[in-house]
């Protein structure tokens, strides 16, 4: 009977630096598929970043994924910034952004000899946002 690996994803927390008010600027949807992996099988996460009308993402400074180190799972530390995840960046305006309308996915391998059972990855993402019209 093979193993099966279930990988929940916890919503990333955020570091919103100054900007932790009542209004959330970034909305994050994370998932991972497929669902049910063995020992050796890639999958991959996907997070869906939305942000809130007027607020774009600064690329500097870098836009950073990062994961707490889990055990059962092998994620490529070469993928954490902008420019590892080819996220493209945008002009308007005279402002640089990052191009978010697209879905991240990083690639994640289950190690040969992981446990039976649901395991948790949790991660956080720092960013810079800014807003022209209030501006900051």
């Amino acid at each position: 009977m093979r193993k099966h690996i279930f990988l929940c994803i916890l919503i990333f927390g955020i570091s919103l630096f100054a900007f932790a008010e009542e209004e959330d600027l970034l909305r994050i949807e994370a998932s991972s598929g497929p669902k049910r992996l063995s020992g050796g099988q890639k999958g991959k996460i996907v997070l869906k970043l939305t942000l809130e009308e007027g607020i774009f993402i600064s690329p500097e400074p870098s836009f950073i994924i990062e994961f707490i180190p889990c055990e059962e799972l092998i994620i490529p530390k070469s993928l954490s910034t902008e420019s590892d995840l080819e996220i493209d960046i945008l002009e308007e305006n005279g402002e640089d952004h990052l191009d978010l309308r697209e879905a991240i996915e990083i690639p994640f391998t289950v190690r040969l000899m992981a446990k039976q059972g649901k395991h948790l990855l949790e991660g956080k993402i720092k960013y810079f946002a800014c807003s022209k019209e209030e501006g900051w």
